[in-house]
Formats: structure tokens, C-alpha cells, sequence
């Protein structure tokens, strides 16, 4: 492989920023006469990659300028397109593969084959001496199994839980608050005129962020994974907030994964290759515990994916530009195996997490209040600008 030829990939979920990411990468790669070759469709441009079809070629590989990247950041989502796709859990053989010996192993979702090898082949014959990787908790997994495998792997850590361990600060987490508060607070002229309990739903199947940051910027009630409420205690309290409020409504937060005591979160669909299927809206089961106990009328707001369109604002831009540029600054300095990250407020580097740490969450005693089910607001002297550390 050469050293003077990187390649990068967007994994998973797409967020506002990606592009800023891939930009500032090209930019400064050029500037040191590096050649940067993007990854289509996320590891699935190296695990279906046919380098002797042409066709395929075009499908999964494209070499990235200043010329073809100049734009890119004034746009959401990723130009280099992404998938769910991990190296090791590949359900569906392409055409080239079929018929091939290849590791594989049975498991929630069935049979799936391991094409290790094939993404070492793919690198190789790119001629591709550093992969950067753009993803969340599954991107990361699979960064680090290839590091582990010799290859020479930067990470770059994007979700809008920002729950990825080892940092403060992904990808895609201001936008996603700035677009939530911005719902929360045009949809009170909605669920004040009907006189209503607004409840809104937001990312967070483990990690409570997205919610208690968007109900800290709105200055509502919310409810998380890491905390199970009491649900008697929190319709009171809405209730009794609503009748309170003189333009006669009240508000709660819920991230996708919150629970109360005796609630069982519900799923549905088929599992993805790691086992996980959707959670049926906890946002709809709150509304109708409500109408049975109290027969208030509710107004439910998915906000989910609507919270990962359209463009990055200030901030992620900021942050995005600045990770792919360390990025770049630690392809030059021949690292491997490490993650871009914000540490006590401060950019740094940091050991791509190991998966067996699990996501990130919300550190219940310096940050919920328990009693009132809001964010906690007193303490943050000496704390960093996102209120919380790597470390907790």
C-alpha cells in the first residue's frame, strides 16, 4: 500500500457535517500531495467492491479533489452515500462471492459470512495506506476489528446520541439539538391553542443526550434510558403543569429507548446483523397511558429523522472540519488504531473505544434530576462546554 493514498468512508446513519468532514480531509491531503479515494456506500464499498467490473468500480470507488469537493459543505447528509454494512456480518453475498468458501456463522438474524479478507484484498489493490472512517458505535466496531487486522485506521466518531465512549462531542449532535428546539418551541403555538401534553420522541436507544439537552434548551421535563420513572408521578406532573400554565398546555421529552417502572419496551421488524430491531414509539404508549388515566388529550411529535436532515449548523460544522483535519494531521504522523475526540472540552486523540465498552450514557447523579425529571442546572462551574466528560 502507499502511504500517499488514503481512503474514507460514512458509515451508518448520515448527520449534518459529514460533508464538512470529507472536505476538510481532501483539502488538506492535497495540500501534502496526498491522493484521497472515497469509499461509496460505506464498508460495503469494500466488502462488494469487484475491482475487475468496471461497473463496480464506478458504484463503490471515487477518487475526491478540491475541484469535486469545493461545495460539499454547504449540504447535509454524505456525498459518499452509506450503509449499515459491517465486514464481519454480511448477509447477502455479491455475484463475484457467490459460491465462494468464505468464514461465516449463524445468529439472530441468520447467516452471515465474514469478508475479512475480501476488504484487506480491496485496500490493497487501491493501493490505500490509511482508511478513514466516519461512523458511530458499528463504523467503530469495524475500524477496529480492521486495525486489529494491520490495516492503518483514523476514526471519526458521528452519531446524534453522542454516546460514542472516549469523547464529548460527535458529529451530528448540535444539529440534531438545534433542530429539536427549534420543533419543540414552533410546536407550542400548536399544543397551547388545543390546550394539549405535547410529547416529543427523539434519538437515543441507550443514551439519553439527544433528549435531556433538547428539554435543557426548551426547558421541559424528560425522560431517559438511564433513569426508569415513575409514571404515575410524571402524568401528574404534566397535568398538574399543564392546568398551571396559563396558555394551558405542558411538554415532555422522551429519548426512543426511555422506559418508566413496569414498562416493557416494544419491538418490531426483522433484527439488523447485530441483532437489534426498531422500538415500537414509546412517545404512543405514554400518550395512551395518559388518555387512560387522565383522559387529557395529547399532541405526539416523532422527531427522529427529521433531526438528521438538511444542513450541519455552526458548531458541527466547526467540529466536523476540525476532526478531519486532525485526522489528516494523524495519517501524516503515521498513527493508527485512534479516534478523533474532545476531551475536557480540548480536541484530542483517543484509542478507538473497544465494542465491548457499550455506548456512552448520561451520568444520572451530576445531570437529571430525579425528583422533577428535568436536566440537572445547578454545579457546571469547572465543567466543559458540553457538561460532561469523556470519562462520565
Amino acid at each position: 500500500m502507499s502511504k500517499g493514498r488514503i481512503g474514507i468512508l460514512t458509515g451508518g446513519g448520515d448527520v449534518p457535517g459529514l460533508n464538512s468532514v470529507i472536505k476538510s480531509v481532501v483539502y488538506r491531503g492535497v495540500q501534502h500531495g496526498l491522493e484521497v479515494v472515497g469509499i461509496r456506500r460505506g464498508y460495503e464499498g469494500l466488502t462488494h467492491l469487484d475491482l475487475d467490473d468496471p461497473a463496480s468500480r464506478a458504484r463503490y470507488v471515487v477518487d475526491l479533489d478540491r475541484e469535486n469537493t469545493r461545495t460539499i459543505d454547504r449540504s447535509g447528509g454524505t456525498v459518499l452515500h452509506t450503509s449499515r454494512v459491517g465486514p464481519t456480518k454480511i448477509r447477502d453475498l455479491p455475484l463475484h462471492l457467490q459460491g465462494k468458501a468464505l468464514p461465516s456463522s449463524t445468529g439472530p438474524s441468520g447467516t452471515t459470512y465474514d469478508l475479512t479478507g475480501q476488504v484487506l484484498e480491496n485496500l490493497d489493490e487501491l493501493g490505500i495506506g490509511s482508511l478513514l472512517t466516519i461512523g458511530g458505535d458499528g463504523t467503530l466496531t469495524s475500524a477496529a476489528h480492521l486495525a486489529r487486522h494491520g490495516v492503518r485506521v483514523i476514526a471519526i466518531p458521528k452519531t446524534m446520541d453522542n454516546d460514542v465512549q472516549g469523547t464529548e462531542y460527535c458529529v451530528g449532535f448540535s444539529t440534531a439539538i438545534t433542530r429539536a428546539t427549534d420543533a419543540v418551541e414552533r410546536q407550542r403555538t400548536t399544543i397551547g391553542s388545543h390546550e394539549r401534553i405535547g410529547i416529543f420522541r427523539v434519538f437515543g436507544r441507550d443514551a439519553g443526550f439527544t433528549a435531556l439537552y433538547t428539554a435543557h434548551t426548551t426547558s421541559n421535563r424528560c425522560v431517559i434510558p438511564e433513569f426508569p420513572v415513575d409514571l404515575d408521578t410524571l402524568i401528574e406532573m404534566l397535568v398538574t403543569e399543564k392546568r398551571q400554565n396559563p396558555s394551558g398546555y405542558s411538554i415532555v421529552i422522551l429519548s426512543e429507548g426511555a422506559r418508566w417502572n413496569g414498562y416493557q419496551v416494544q419491538e418490531y421488524g426483522p433484527a439488523d446483523t447485530y441483532g437489534r430491531r426498531k422500538k415500537v414509539s414509546v412517545a404512543e404508549a405514554l400518550s395512551d397511558a395518559i388518555r387512560a388515566r387522565t383522559r387529557e388529550e395529547t399532541v405526539v411529535s416523532d422527531l427522529t429523522y427529521d433531526l438528521r436532515s438538511g444542513f450541519p449548523d455552526f458548531l458541527d460544522k466547526l467540529v466536523a472540519a476540525t476532526y478531519g483535519t486532525m485526522a489528516l494531521d494523524a495519517v501524516l504522523d503515521g498513527a493508527s488504531g485512534v479516534m478523533t475526540a474532545l476531551v475536557d472540552g480540548k480536541y484530542d486523540l483517543v484509542p478507538i473505544p473497544a465494542p465491548d465498552r457499550g455506548p456512552r450514557k448520561v451520568d444520572v447523579k451530576s445531570m437529571y434530576n430525579t425528583e422533577r425529571y428535568r436536566p440537572l442546572y445547578a454545579d457546571k462551574r469547572g465543567k466543559p462546554i458540553f457538561l460532561t466528560r469523556a470519562g462520565g
